[in-house]
């Protein structure tokens, strides 16, 4: 009996960080979690919350996934016999069958893949990624602008209280 999560549970995880612009420039149409290949240092730099995942992303190539562009702020403590790079690139661990699947649809697709999260499991760093298309200018907009009604909507559709006054009329 396997059990398996979509969404990171408040319970058993904790989030690091979020990729707060991923699903306001891209439509996210399916999530997938995988692993993250570390180094010590890095490891301790994301227990004092020093990472961005803003413009980072994923890309695949010789048939493994790559996480570029997110960067991991040394701390000043750090070990003075590794020299730390905050940008380098980082191993996705992800099963050969989910990696198939990526390439996949990347290749006949066109879909790109994001990272949106960064979390702990059970003492384990983990990325949930995103496989996304891209939104244009007037998407967005047109996004916004629901987002906006949603709001106005709820705030229309919600009673107020009203104060009980001591005044005659």
């Amino acid at each position: 009996m396997s059990q398996r999560m979509a969404k990171p549970d408040s319970s058993t995880s904790t989030l690091i960080a979020r990729n707060k612009k991923a699903r306001h420039h891209y439509s996210v149409e399916e999530t997938l979690e995988a692993g993250i290949a570390l180094l010590g240092w890095e490891v301790k730099s994301l227990r004092a919350g020093r990472i961005q995942l803003a413009g980072s992303y994923i890309l695949l190539k010789s048939g493994q996934a790559f996480l570029f562009g997110a960067l991991i702020t040394p701390l000043p403590a750090a070990s003075s016999h590794v020299t730390p790079d905050p940008t380098r690139s980082r191993q996705l661990l992800l099963h050969r069958r989910e990696l198939a699947r990526l390439i996949g649809v990347v290749d006949r697709k066109g879909r790109t893949i994001i990272p949106l999260t960064l979390y702990w499991r059970r003492g384990k760093v983990k990325l949930e990624i995103g496989i996304a298309m891209g939104r244009k200018q007037h998407d967005k907009r047109a996004v916004e602008k629901e987002k906006d009604w949603r709001r106005q909507q709820a705030r229309l559709l919600t009673p107020r209280g009203r104060k009980t006054g001591g005044g005659a009329t």
